[in-house]
């Protein structure tokens, strides 16, 4: 990727770190080593996210793998790759014993061409507001599955929930059926972009356009507030959805789990 690219990507990844810095209720940074830490026991609530290249090749990741591991210790982590981060990263951290377990799509869409996605018969798609504890656990509840937030989870992760339910930046989307929460998307307005996060769908009601329709809402509330871009990072099942609506891949962030005789 040229100096130009990640210039053009730089509010877009600025908009991901400012996110997920919002989950380090126990500890974040950003300086040369971007990272957060949630406490809970889940590895996406707990990660780096960036290293910045300070010119030293190996020696920084060296002396950042340190720093991490000093930092998150006593929780699952896991460590992005960003298209911002020091060049060579990944390969120093396989050196090290880390294992690549996947990547995640950077996407991104010009707001005023995003293709239109109607609402499923039968679903209604709303703003959830409150930062109580019982609308809180309904909004986790409705996403955890799909993101392996599992009911032992559910409390730890709802007291993060209620400040993110104070964010002014943050809105919560959520779609209904019969009552029923079914489905969630966030907006999340921050370094003049639209970031949609938490896009969910429970498992026996997909493939129906609930989420691809939570994320057209989302990026509405986006155009409405005078955005003009937005972006997500895509999961395989969602990336052909978002591509429908418009979205392109402009670049990825490479996922590396920690060796396991560190836990």
């Amino acid at each position: 990727m040229t100096v130009d690219s990640i210039d053009a990507l730089a509010p877009q990844l600025a908009n991901c770190r400012a996110y997920w810095l919002g989950w380090g209720a126990a500890g974040r940074s950003d300086d040369m080593l971007t990272h957060y830490r949630s406490g809970i026991a889940h590895p996406q609530l707990n990660a780096v996210i960036r290293l910045r290249d300070g010119g030293g090749e190996g020696s920084d990741v060296r002396q950042a793998v340190a720093r991490a591991r000093t930092e998150l210790a006593g929780v699952p982590w896991m460590w992005w790759v960003a298209p911002d981060s020091a060049t060579g990263t990944g390969d120093r951290l396989t050196e090290q014993g880390f294992e690549r377990v996947g990547a995640m799509p950077v996407m991104t869409v010009a707001l005023d061409r995003v293709a239109g996605v109607p609402t499923p018969p039968g679903v209604e798609i709303e703003v959830l507001s409150g930062a109580d504890p019982v609308t809180c656990a309904e909004w986790v509840r409705a996403y955890g599955p799909s993101f392996g937030v599992g009911p032992e989870l559910t409390d730890p992760v709802v007291g993060i929930e209620q400040d993110w339910a104070r964010d002014p930046r943050a809105v919560r989307f959520v779609a209904r059926e019969g009552g029923q929460a079914v489905g969630t998307a966030l907006l999340f307005d921050a370094h003049g972009v639209a970031g949609v996060y938490l896009v969910a769908t429970a498992e026996e009601h997909r493939r129906r356009g609930i989420g691809a329709a939570l994320t057209a809402a989302a990026l509405e509330e986006g155009r409405r507030r005078g955005l003009r871009v937005g972006t997500l990072q895509a999961s395989g099942l969602g990336a052909p959805v978002y591509a429908r609506m418009g979205f392109e891949t402009v670049a990825e962030y490479e996922l590396y789990r920690p060796p396991a005789s560190w836990s």
